[in-house]
């Protein structure tokens, strides 16, 4: 699949930051189970390697990938975890062009149009707007609607329940990151019947 096709899967990717490995394969199982097959296992703890590729090998359901990707070390790093799909909070032309080599799909994140514009110019059509809640919001993506008319969008950073319906609204945008579905507390004490839950009520957000 392409990175396209992987953000069609569902309106929301849990942004996953896994403190505990114990935790991966039981917390994204609970995950597919709710309907959030596409998970984003960020590489911010000592565990996310060994976590991604748990949850690669024991839960064939679900497409991991590896998130917060910051160069082709780290990217390589996750391709031989059995990542899916790589996701950066931003992108240079050393990681586009290892990402490109690579062959994974890979959601580069932008913040500015001209960013977007550099990166549309490699044939990237699908971006991570990030931060998106201070970086301008829906506001900014609908004001880029027009003169970014071949672009789509998976705005992720500052977003939750509430929020992202208005997101999701929008026709250039294809789905949403966030880590609402996942609670801190609930991860703690391994309640994964209401991290089911609430991937069931992201699952059942509406596209246009």
């Amino acid at each position: 699949m392409d990175i396209s096709a992987i953000a069609s899967l569902a309106p929301v990717i849990p942004v996953l930051t896994i403190e505990r490995q114990a935790d991966a394969v039981p917390l994204a199982r609970a995950l597919v189970r709710g309907g959030l097959r596409v998970l984003e296992i960020t590489l911010r703890s000592g565990v996310a390697l060994e976590a991604l590729r748990a949850i690669a090998s024991e839960v064939p359901d679900a497409v991991v990938g590896a998130g917060t990707v910051l160069n082709a070390h780290q990217l390589d790093q996750a391709r031989k975890a059995g990542a899916r799909f790589v996701v950066s909070p931003g992108c240079t032309h050393g990681l586009a062009t290892a990402a490109s080599a690579s062959g994974l799909p890979f959601l580069p994140g932008v913040q500015t149009v001209s960013e977007a514009m550099a990166l549309a110019e490699r044939g990237l059509t699908l971006l991570k707007f990030f931060p998106a809640d201070t970086a301008g919001g829906v506001g900014w993506l609908k004001a880029v609607a027009a003169p970014l008319a071949s672009l789509r969008f998976c705005p992720t950073g500052g977003i939750g329940a509430d929020s992202a319906p208005a997101y999701l609204a929008l026709t250039n945008v294809a789905c949403v990151g966030g880590s609402w579905v996942v609670p801190r507390g609930a991860v703690a004490v391994q309640d994964w019947p209401q991290i089911e839950r609430l991937a069931a009520a992201a699952a059942a957000l509406k596209r246009p």
